[in-house]
Protein backbone atom coordinates (compact mmCIF):
# COMPACT_ATOMS: atom_id res chain seq x y z
CA UNK A 1 0.00 0.00 0.00
CA UNK A 2 2.99 2.64 0.80
CA UNK A 3 4.62 1.49 -2.25
CA UNK A 4 1.73 2.98 -4.23
CA UNK A 5 1.00 5.82 -1.79
CA UNK A 6 2.78 8.52 -3.85
CA UNK A 7 1.67 7.42 -7.72
CA UNK A 8 -1.52 7.74 -5.89
CA UNK A 9 -1.19 11.30 -4.67
CA UNK A 10 0.53 12.23 -7.65
CA UNK A 11 -2.07 11.38 -9.87
CA UNK A 12 -4.81 13.34 -8.05
CA UNK A 13 -3.07 16.84 -7.66
CA UNK A 14 -1.16 16.38 -11.19
CA UNK A 15 -4.17 18.18 -13.07
CA UNK A 16 -5.16 20.71 -10.53
CA UNK A 17 -1.21 21.87 -10.55
CA UNK A 18 -1.10 21.75 -14.35
CA UNK A 19 -4.23 23.85 -14.40
CA UNK A 20 -3.00 26.21 -11.76
CA UNK A 21 0.74 26.76 -13.28
CA UNK A 22 -0.94 27.50 -16.49
CA UNK A 23 -3.61 29.84 -15.62
CA UNK A 24 -2.38 31.51 -12.76
CA UNK A 25 1.03 30.99 -12.32
CA UNK A 26 1.66 31.96 -16.38
CA UNK A 27 -0.50 34.61 -15.88
CA UNK A 28 1.36 36.46 -13.29
CA UNK A 29 4.24 35.57 -15.52
CA UNK A 30 2.95 37.08 -18.77
CA UNK A 31 2.26 39.77 -16.87
CA UNK A 32 5.42 40.58 -15.55
CA UNK A 33 6.87 40.05 -19.20
CA UNK A 34 3.75 42.67 -20.76
CA UNK A 35 4.95 45.55 -17.86
CA UNK A 36 8.00 45.76 -19.99
CA UNK A 37 6.58 46.18 -23.00
CA UNK A 38 4.53 48.96 -25.21
CA UNK A 39 1.94 46.84 -26.18
CA UNK A 40 -1.63 48.20 -26.93
CA UNK A 41 -3.66 45.11 -26.83
CA UNK A 42 -3.19 43.90 -30.14
CA UNK A 43 -0.84 43.63 -32.39
CA UNK A 44 3.02 43.07 -32.09
CA UNK A 45 5.21 45.10 -28.94
CA UNK A 46 8.60 45.83 -28.58
CA UNK A 47 10.56 45.83 -25.36
CA UNK A 48 11.08 49.11 -23.37
CA UNK A 49 12.67 48.17 -20.77
CA UNK A 50 11.52 49.99 -17.53
CA UNK A 51 9.52 52.64 -19.01
CA UNK A 52 6.08 51.88 -18.02
CA UNK A 53 7.08 52.07 -14.22
CA UNK A 54 9.25 55.16 -15.18
CA UNK A 55 5.36 56.91 -16.53
CA UNK A 56 4.00 55.31 -13.51
CA UNK A 57 6.17 57.07 -11.01
CA UNK A 58 5.40 60.11 -12.75
CA UNK A 59 1.83 59.84 -12.95
CA UNK A 60 -0.48 61.67 -10.85
CA UNK A 61 -3.27 59.53 -11.51
CA UNK A 62 -1.47 56.69 -10.27
CA UNK A 63 -0.57 58.40 -6.50
CA UNK A 64 -4.37 59.31 -6.21
CA UNK A 65 -5.31 55.86 -6.83
CA UNK A 66 -2.82 54.36 -4.43
CA UNK A 67 -4.14 56.95 -2.03
CA UNK A 68 -7.40 55.75 -1.95
CA UNK A 69 -6.35 52.64 -1.71
CA UNK A 70 -4.81 53.38 1.52
CA UNK A 71 -7.48 55.33 2.71
CA UNK A 72 -9.65 51.67 2.14
CA UNK A 73 -6.78 49.89 3.76
CA UNK A 74 -6.67 51.58 6.76
CA UNK A 75 -10.34 51.89 7.15
CA UNK A 76 -11.83 48.64 5.70
CA UNK A 77 -10.70 45.97 8.08
CA UNK A 78 -10.92 47.79 11.02
CA UNK A 79 -14.43 48.89 10.53
CA UNK A 80 -15.61 45.54 9.46
CA UNK A 81 -13.64 43.40 11.91
CA UNK A 82 -14.56 45.59 14.72
CA UNK A 83 -18.48 45.18 13.63
CA UNK A 84 -18.21 41.44 12.87
CA UNK A 85 -16.98 40.92 16.47
CA UNK A 86 -19.46 42.93 17.91
CA UNK A 87 -22.45 41.23 16.35
CA UNK A 88 -20.59 37.71 16.99
CA UNK A 89 -20.19 38.24 20.44
CA UNK A 90 -24.02 39.27 20.82
CA UNK A 91 -25.22 36.95 18.99
CA UNK A 92 -23.10 34.23 20.65
CA UNK A 93 -22.48 35.34 24.35
CA UNK A 94 -24.44 38.64 24.32
CA UNK A 95 -27.60 37.07 25.95
CA UNK A 96 -26.00 36.46 29.43
CA UNK A 97 -26.30 33.28 31.38
CA UNK A 98 -29.17 31.18 31.95
CA UNK A 99 -29.24 27.92 33.42
CA UNK A 100 -25.59 27.94 33.58
CA UNK A 101 -25.44 28.18 29.91
CA UNK A 102 -24.24 31.44 27.98
CA UNK A 103 -26.28 32.10 25.44
CA UNK A 104 -26.75 34.87 22.83
CA UNK A 105 -29.92 37.81 22.52
CA UNK A 106 -33.01 36.60 21.16
CA UNK A 107 -33.15 35.76 17.80
CA UNK A 108 -29.82 34.75 17.07
CA UNK A 109 -30.50 32.18 14.43
CA UNK A 110 -32.66 34.30 12.41
CA UNK A 111 -30.32 37.40 12.87
CA UNK A 112 -27.15 35.19 11.08
CA UNK A 113 -29.57 34.15 8.01
CA UNK A 114 -30.09 37.99 7.69
CA UNK A 115 -26.73 39.04 8.20
CA UNK A 116 -24.85 36.74 5.84
CA UNK A 117 -28.05 37.44 2.84
CA UNK A 118 -25.42 40.05 1.42
CA UNK A 119 -22.72 37.55 0.44
CA UNK A 120 -25.83 36.09 -1.60
CA UNK A 121 -25.68 39.06 -3.61
CA UNK A 122 -23.19 39.55 -6.78
CA UNK A 123 -21.09 43.08 -6.35
CA UNK A 124 -22.34 44.13 -9.14
CA UNK A 125 -25.95 44.13 -7.92
CA UNK A 126 -25.04 45.57 -4.80
CA UNK A 127 -23.16 48.35 -6.67
CA UNK A 128 -26.72 49.13 -8.80
CA UNK A 129 -28.50 48.76 -5.37
CA UNK A 130 -26.25 51.18 -3.75
CA UNK A 131 -26.14 53.93 -6.62
CA UNK A 132 -29.75 54.14 -6.41
CA UNK A 133 -29.65 54.55 -2.50
CA UNK A 134 -26.68 56.82 -2.99
CA UNK A 135 -28.95 58.68 -5.53
CA UNK A 136 -28.34 62.61 -5.77
CA UNK A 137 -31.80 63.49 -6.08
CA UNK A 138 -35.36 62.58 -4.65
CA UNK A 139 -35.22 59.12 -6.52
CA UNK A 140 -32.46 58.36 -4.36
CA UNK A 141 -33.34 56.38 -1.39
CA UNK A 142 -31.71 58.38 0.85
CA UNK A 143 -32.17 61.95 -0.34
CA UNK A 144 -36.26 60.59 -0.62
CA UNK A 145 -36.89 60.47 2.83
CA UNK A 146 -35.27 63.67 3.36
CA UNK A 147 -37.74 66.56 3.83
CA UNK A 148 -38.80 68.60 0.50
CA UNK A 149 -37.38 71.83 2.11
CA UNK A 150 -33.55 70.12 2.00
CA UNK A 151 -30.97 70.24 -0.60
CA UNK A 152 -30.76 66.72 -1.92
CA UNK A 153 -27.35 65.43 -0.46
CA UNK A 154 -24.69 64.62 -3.82
CA UNK A 155 -23.20 61.74 -1.76
CA UNK A 156 -21.26 60.03 -5.20
CA UNK A 157 -21.24 63.17 -6.99
CA UNK A 158 -19.49 64.29 -4.29
CA UNK A 159 -15.69 64.67 -4.17
CA UNK A 160 -15.54 65.38 -0.31
CA UNK A 161 -18.16 61.77 0.37
CA UNK A 162 -17.77 59.58 -2.92
CA UNK A 163 -15.28 57.69 -1.71
CA UNK A 164 -16.88 57.52 2.08
CA UNK A 165 -20.02 56.06 0.21
CA UNK A 166 -17.87 53.07 -1.50
CA UNK A 167 -16.44 52.54 1.89
CA UNK A 168 -20.02 52.19 3.68
CA UNK A 169 -21.39 49.40 0.64
CA UNK A 170 -17.77 47.99 0.95
CA UNK A 171 -18.08 47.02 5.04
CA UNK A 172 -21.83 46.49 4.42
CA UNK A 173 -21.23 43.66 2.14
CA UNK A 174 -18.34 42.18 3.95
CA UNK A 175 -19.49 42.44 7.43
CA UNK A 176 -21.86 39.39 7.31
CA UNK A 177 -19.06 37.19 6.24
CA UNK A 178 -17.21 37.97 8.87
CA UNK A 179 -20.16 38.07 12.03
CA UNK A 180 -20.83 34.04 10.64
CA UNK A 181 -16.62 32.89 10.68
CA UNK A 182 -16.47 34.87 14.13
CA UNK A 183 -19.55 33.21 15.20
CA UNK A 184 -18.30 30.18 14.31
CA UNK A 185 -14.81 30.85 16.21
CA UNK A 186 -16.90 31.99 19.26
CA UNK A 187 -19.10 28.55 18.81
CA UNK A 188 -15.95 26.54 19.25
CA UNK A 189 -14.90 27.96 22.81
CA UNK A 190 -15.67 25.63 25.69
CA UNK A 191 -18.74 27.17 27.64
CA UNK A 192 -16.93 26.12 30.47
CA UNK A 193 -14.17 28.89 30.34
CA UNK A 194 -17.40 31.68 30.24
CA UNK A 195 -19.07 29.94 32.88
CA UNK A 196 -15.97 29.85 35.38
CA UNK A 197 -15.37 34.01 34.03
CA UNK A 198 -18.97 34.64 34.69
CA UNK A 199 -19.17 32.92 38.10
CA UNK A 200 -16.27 34.90 39.34
CA UNK A 201 -17.90 38.13 38.28
CA UNK A 202 -16.62 38.78 34.75
CA UNK A 203 -18.73 41.57 32.82
CA UNK A 204 -19.36 41.19 29.10
CA UNK A 205 -16.17 43.71 28.25
CA UNK A 206 -13.77 41.22 30.57
CA UNK A 207 -15.26 38.51 28.72
CA UNK A 208 -15.23 39.87 25.40
CA UNK A 209 -11.52 40.81 25.70
CA UNK A 210 -9.88 38.43 28.35
CA UNK A 211 -11.26 35.62 26.62
CA UNK A 212 -13.15 35.84 23.05
CA UNK A 213 -10.41 38.03 21.62
CA UNK A 214 -7.34 35.91 22.60
CA UNK A 215 -9.03 32.70 21.40
CA UNK A 216 -10.51 34.63 17.88
CA UNK A 217 -7.04 36.06 17.38
CA UNK A 218 -6.11 33.44 14.43
CA UNK A 219 -9.16 34.09 12.41
CA UNK A 220 -9.17 38.00 13.31
CA UNK A 221 -5.60 37.53 11.55
CA UNK A 222 -6.84 35.36 8.40
CA UNK A 223 -10.12 38.45 8.45
CA UNK A 224 -7.51 41.17 8.52
CA UNK A 225 -5.73 40.05 5.34
CA UNK A 226 -8.73 39.25 3.37
CA UNK A 227 -10.42 42.79 3.97
CA UNK A 228 -6.92 43.93 3.22
CA UNK A 229 -6.67 42.39 -0.24
CA UNK A 230 -10.87 43.03 -0.80
CA UNK A 231 -9.54 47.13 0.22
CA UNK A 232 -7.21 46.70 -3.07
CA UNK A 233 -9.60 45.70 -5.32
CA UNK A 234 -12.81 47.57 -5.16
CA UNK A 235 -13.38 47.93 -8.55
CA UNK A 236 -17.01 46.25 -9.39
CA UNK A 237 -18.29 49.29 -6.90
CA UNK A 238 -16.40 51.88 -8.34
CA UNK A 239 -16.84 51.09 -11.59
CA UNK A 240 -20.36 50.76 -11.50
CA UNK A 241 -21.49 52.97 -8.71
CA UNK A 242 -19.14 56.46 -9.26
CA UNK A 243 -19.81 59.16 -11.71
CA UNK A 244 -17.52 58.83 -15.08
CA UNK A 245 -15.75 55.48 -13.62
CA UNK A 246 -13.75 56.88 -10.41
CA UNK A 247 -15.25 60.23 -10.61
CA UNK A 248 -15.95 62.75 -9.85
CA UNK A 249 -12.30 64.51 -10.37
CA UNK A 250 -10.79 61.10 -10.05
CA UNK A 251 -11.71 61.05 -6.13
CA UNK A 252 -12.76 57.57 -6.03
CA UNK A 253 -9.77 56.43 -8.49
CA UNK A 254 -8.35 52.98 -7.70
CA UNK A 255 -5.62 50.57 -8.74
CA UNK A 256 -7.57 48.05 -9.62
CA UNK A 257 -9.67 50.65 -11.97
CA UNK A 258 -6.65 52.03 -13.64
CA UNK A 259 -5.43 48.68 -15.16
CA UNK A 260 -8.72 48.26 -16.26
CA UNK A 261 -9.00 51.62 -17.98
CA UNK A 262 -5.86 51.49 -19.12
CA UNK A 263 -6.23 47.80 -20.89
CA UNK A 264 -9.41 48.36 -22.82
CA UNK A 265 -10.06 52.06 -22.82
CA UNK A 266 -6.70 53.94 -23.56
CA UNK A 267 -5.50 50.75 -25.30
CA UNK A 268 -2.15 51.04 -23.19
CA UNK A 269 -1.92 47.07 -21.86
CA UNK A 270 1.63 47.39 -21.36
CA UNK A 271 1.40 50.16 -18.97
CA UNK A 272 -1.77 48.50 -17.01
CA UNK A 273 0.54 45.46 -17.25
CA UNK A 274 3.07 47.28 -14.70
CA UNK A 275 -0.21 48.83 -12.91
CA UNK A 276 -0.98 45.11 -12.08
CA UNK A 277 2.84 44.07 -10.95
CA UNK A 278 2.60 47.07 -8.80
CA UNK A 279 -0.38 45.97 -7.36
CA UNK A 280 0.38 42.10 -7.13
CA UNK A 281 3.50 43.46 -4.99
CA UNK A 282 1.70 45.55 -2.52
CA UNK A 283 -0.78 43.02 -2.10
CA UNK A 284 1.93 40.27 -1.33
CA UNK A 285 3.72 42.66 0.83
CA UNK A 286 0.41 43.61 3.17
CA UNK A 287 -0.18 39.88 3.92
CA UNK A 288 3.38 39.39 4.96
CA UNK A 289 3.68 42.22 6.63
CA UNK A 290 0.07 41.85 8.48
CA UNK A 291 1.45 37.71 9.50
CA UNK A 292 4.77 39.16 10.86
CA UNK A 293 3.30 42.06 12.82
CA UNK A 294 0.85 39.94 14.30
CA UNK A 295 2.18 36.94 15.30
CA UNK A 296 1.99 35.59 18.02
CA UNK A 297 1.85 32.28 20.40
CA UNK A 298 -1.14 30.39 19.98
CA UNK A 299 -3.76 30.33 22.60
CA UNK A 300 -5.76 27.14 23.16
CA UNK A 301 -9.15 26.84 24.75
Amino acid sequence: MRHGKYPFIIGFLAVPVALYAIFVVGAYLQMFRLSLTDWTGYGTFNDIGFANFEKLWNDSVFWTALRHNGFLLLLLPIVTIALALFFAFLLNVGGGSKGGVTRGVWGSPIYRVIFFFPQLLALAIVAVIFGRVFGPDKSGMINGLLPDSWEPWLFLASERWALTCILVVLVWQAVGFYVVLFSAGMGSIPQEIYEAAALDGASRITLFSKITLPLLWGNIQVAWIYLGIAAFDAFALVNIMTVNQGGPNNSTQVLSLQIYLNAFKYSQAGYASALGVVLFFLALSFAWLTLRVSRRDAVDA
